[in-house]
């Protein structure tokens, strides 16, 4: 659910789940196989996932946020639900803004057609006029820096030129909300620094900006106040210096237990009879 909030609040989760039903790997790959085994076909047929588990948050107006975590700790869902992409199971998303995702590369544009009319589709998808999109056209083609490929079909892109026109078009639509997932690790170095300096700038016109990121040089760098997600709970809030230091002693001290264990795992080994 997505409605307006007042206040300084831009975007609200207010005990938001996700559950996901997984399909299991079966032994049976066709009917036969399936009714041998049909018992354990159907009793292991799916299976829950919590990606979130009852998740309240605050992001304020003008406000970066960093949200860090383990891979599968329920970040890019978190990002999903924000950008009205994933419903959630349970509990509210509310937002005051237009939002803009940079989320999954590519996912919004049509191989078929050209960079240019995927870029004027798209601005219109995400909440300018035709006559806005049309105006704006121009500086998202400079911005990309894709020259004669921006009227080639994008099924002959690359990553890093399906990134360049995602985030041209993103930054160039009036975005109030900016949520971005990894994508910053994508394209060449000068362009990559190109998208930062624009990130800064957005920032300073008071875009709030919600990060997600394996980065954590970037987190201190681009935001004001960071959250850990692990297991799909928020286990820390504070600083970006603080949670990513406090990330990074738990990772440290968790390699450091798997080392002790294998080494004692083959000391026992070794003096096994």
């Amino acid at each position: 659910m997505r409605s307006d909030i007042g206040g300084d609040v831009a975007l609200a989760l207010d005990g938001v789940s996700k559950h996901y039903s997984l399909s299991l790997q079966k032994e049976a790959s066709d009917l036969k196989s399936m009714l041998l085994h049909l018992p354990r076909f159907l009793s292991n047929a799916r299976r829950p996932f919590v990606a979130l588990d009852n998740v309240s948050l605050r992001v304020r107006r003008g406000e970066s946020l960093g949200i860090v975590g383990p891979n599968g700790s329920g970040k890019s869902t978190t990002l999903r639900i924000m950008a009205g992409i994933t419903p959630p199971t349970s509990g509210k998303l509310t937002a005051n803004g237009r939002v803009v995702g940079l989320l999954e590369l590519g996912s919004g544009f049509h191989p078929q057609i050209t960079g240019r009319e995927n870029a004027l589709l798209n601005a219109v998808l995400l909440g300018l006029t035709l006559a806005e999109a049309r105006e704006v056209l121009p500086d998202i083609v400079e911005f990309s820096e894709l020259g004669q490929f921006i009227d080639q079909p994008m099924r002959m892109y690359s990553s890093g030129m399906f990134f360049r026109l995602g985030f041209s078009v993103a930054v160039h639509v009036q975005p109030e909300i900016l949520l971005i997932d990894e994508v910053l690790a994508v394209g060449d170095a000068q362009f990559q620094e190109k998208c930062m300096n624009h990130i800064h700038g957005l920032r300073s016109r008071g875009v709030t900006l919600v990060l997600v990121t394996h980065d954590m040089l970037s987190v201190p760098k681009f935001c004001d106040r960071a959250v850990l997600l692990e297991q799909g709970r928020i286990t820390d809030e504070g600083t970006p210096q603080q949670v990513v230091h406090g990330y990074l002693a738990r990772v440290e001290a968790l390699l450091a237990l798997r080392v002790e264990e294998q080494q004692q795992l083959k000391v026992a080994q070794a003096v096994a009879p």
